[in-house]
């Protein structure tokens, strides 16, 4: 029998008969693994622990711990609901049922009934029924025609459309119980692996995102291996309903969206602009001490420089429609690349202008299907802390190295501490999604992996996740509530210098092509600072505040007290308000607290007598009374030290 070699994680070679399994393998080195592994990774795709490998490969037991393992565990809760759906309600027709970041749903089309918080708790037990039978998940392998066959006689025309696009792929069926479904996988072994369930919500959904189609209904749900988990799943996500950024921005008056402006368009409130504005004058400042150079750019652009770039062929379906003046077409900016690349073009370069580091704060302007607005995570203007780096190409690993450095110190400042990474680059079997050369490609994959290596990231690879002109680094963020979030971004771009006949004079007189790096900490401030409010539940770091200190004069007496404070703070540069309405100080107090203000200061006979000021921080109370000198210089410290949590030292 022949045999294949097996290349494990820590870089041990093991021989195993050809057409072993996953699980197989894992019996072969300890029982507990086997337990506790959900799928296997196969060559970088993850793969059902029962599937036959046929050829050498290097492979990764995944469990619940790593993401992968999690995605298959919820994909498979997705079939176990859809056939508790099936059981309860024979007849109902299914869409897609995918895992996502925090567990799984499926859209569903039930005729007439409208789900109820019964009918979801029905649907749960019979899920807890059928995952305690604990049968197996099992694939087959089918033909084109032998799928249509099977979804036609269902009267499925769900499944019947997503065939019609799978016409040239392997099809695969998976069975578990009574319930069938065209799914390409994986699936952990066994409904038994799924302990504890919580069905969430209902939502409706256009089927495939089109608000053309029908309205189906989808259900969330999330999974756990133990009551534990799933516990204390729920109270987070009772304490994320608390933090939604939309509730907290009203609350706070930072943002306001209405419909007499348009969907997706949000109006910064002032406190909410002193909040965005805190945040760009601090990485403006990051970036002037890095060498970058700002610039400004239109709204709108001719359409033929995104043609040009390729960015409106790629994305046309997300952009807005031409702007036809004097017959020329103008697009809404879609992104800021293209009009830099202008700007570098607009005079003659050498290689003593590179690095050549251009920073914009550019507003841009995506469609985005008003079914997929929300809030400030998802929006259609939104503006983007792009900066486009023109270096040599023997520049290229030390810049990259100096971009990573600043993303990192941004991230920490602003209290996201626990971060990791991922390299998103091309895949080789669709390269006409992608632009440029195999070399390039070949080339800027391997700075980029270079670079996470030697700076010590820790990194994972997706194939086919790079942008059409280059491969890049996404960080992907964890907040207070330990959802993780893809924020800063770094992209190597050897295609666009092509594009636009992209020159520099080097230093031996001729010709050459600089290499762009494209990157933006931030990425979408509106987005960003959605999560920021929610991360810090609207409490922000002092330094951070929109109003960093109330001021409660006892009465109107010490009114003339209370402005010379202000003045004083103001001066210093501290952001204070005076609250002079006639209420009692207790009210005022409780107010203020909810508007989530670092410091208030209560100023009666006392306080003005002594030239103090009587201090409360928000979440601790009465901090005892200071001189009004010595609270604006310890304020101060705090704001200039930027500590990244809301606490910081009591002044």
């Amino acid at each position: 029998m022949s045999e294949i070699n097996i290349t494990f994680p820590d870089q041990a070679v093991r021989s195993y008969k050809k057409g072993i399994s996953g699980r197989e393998i894992a019996e072969s080195i300890s029982k507990g693994l086997a337990r506790e592994a959900l799928a296997v990774s196969v060559d970088g795709t993850t793969w059902d622990l029962s599937r036959p490998i046929e050829q050498d490969a290097s492979v990764r037991f995944l469990k619940w711990a790593d993401d992968e393992g999690k995605r298959t565990y919820w994909h498979s809760s997705a079939h176990l609901m859809a056939e508790a759906i099936e059981a309860l309600f024979p007849g109902t027709k299914f869409g897609i049922g995918p895992p996502v970041d925090n567990g799984f749903y499926y859209d569903i089309d039930m005729g007439d009934h409208a789900l109820s918080a019964a009918d979801l708790q029905r649907i749960e037990e019979k899920m807890g029924e059928f995952a305690a039978r604990d049968v197996p998940f099992t694939r087959e392998v089918v033909s084109w025609k032998d799928a249509v066959s099977y979804f036609t006689k269902k009267k499925d025309e769900y499944k019947l459309e997503l065939l019609r696009d799978l016409k040239d792929e392997e099809i695969t069926f998976y069975h578990q119980g009574n319930f069938t479904d065209l799914c390409f996988g994986p699936h952990v072994p066994s409904t038994g692996r799924i302990k504890a369930i919580r069905l969430l919500n209902i939502a409706g959904a256009y089927w495939r995102g089109d608000e053309r189609n029908k309205m189906l209904q989808r259900i969330y749900g999330v999974t756990f291996p133990s009551k534990k988990e799933l516990d204390e799943h729920l109270v987070r996500l009772e304490e994320a309903k608390r933090r939604d950024h939309r509730k907290l921005g009203a609350e706070l008056d930072l943002f306001y969206l209405t419909p007499k402006v348009g969907a997706g368009l949000p109006l910064w409130l002032p406190k909410g602009t002193i909040l965005r504005e805190t945040l760009e004058s601090f990485l403006r400042e990051e970036q002037r001490k890095r060498g970058y150079q700002p610039v400004v750019t239109p709204h709108i652009g001719n359409l033929s420089l995104y043609k040009t770039s390729g960015h409106y062929p790629y994305y046309k379906e997300s952009q807005f429609d031409p702007i036809v003046v004097e017959d020329e077409e103008y697009l809404l900016k879609p992104m800021n690349c293209p009009h830099h690349h202008q700007i570098y073009l607009s005079r003659p370069r050498s290689y003593r202008d590179l690095p050549l580091r251009l920073a914009e704060f550019g507003t841009v302007y995506r469609y985005e299907q008003s079914g997929e607005l929300n809030g400030l995570t998802r929006v259609r203007s939104f503006t983007v802390d792009d900066s486009h780096i023109y270096v040599a190409r023997e520049e290229l690993r030390d810049e990259l190295k100096r971009v990573i450095e600043l993303i990192q110190h941004v991230f920490t400042t602003l209290g996201f501490s626990d971060f990791k990474t991922r390299l998103s680059f091309r895949d080789p079997d669709n390269k006409e999604k992608f632009g440029g050369s195999d070399e390039l490609w070949d080339q800027s994959e391997e700075d980029l992996r270079v670079v996470a290596d030697e700076m010590n990231l820790r990194y994972g690879i997706d194939i086919g996740e790079a942008a059409f002109y280059g491969p890049k680094i996404d960080f992907l963020v964890q907040d207070a509530l330990l959802r993780s979030w893809q924020l800063g971004t770094v992209q190597v771009d050897y295609v666009m210098p092509e594009r636009f006949n992209l020159e520099y004079t080097g230093s031996d007189g001729l010709k050459h092509r600089p290499v762009i790096i494209h990157r933006a900490p931030f990425g979408s401030l509106e987005r960003f600072i959605g999560i920021l409010i929610e991360h810090f539940g609207g409490v922000f770091p002092v330094w951070l505040a929109p109003l960093q200190v109330a001021i409660l004069p006892i009465t109107d007496r010490h009114l003339d007290y209370a402005r010379k404070v202000s003045d004083d703070l103001m001066n210093a540069g501290i952001r204070a308000e005076i609250d002079d309405r006639n209420e009692k100080v207790g009210y005022k107090i409780r107010e203020w607290e909810t508007r989530k203000v670092p410091f208030m200061l209560v100023l009666g006979d006392k306080e003005v007598e002594s030239g103090s000021v009587s201090v409360r921080r928000h979440g601790r109370g009465d901090t005892g009374a200071k001189p009004c000198s010595e609270f604006r210089d310890a304020v101060l410290d705090e704001i200039i030290k930027k500590s990244p949590t809301p606490q910081g030292e009591n002044p």
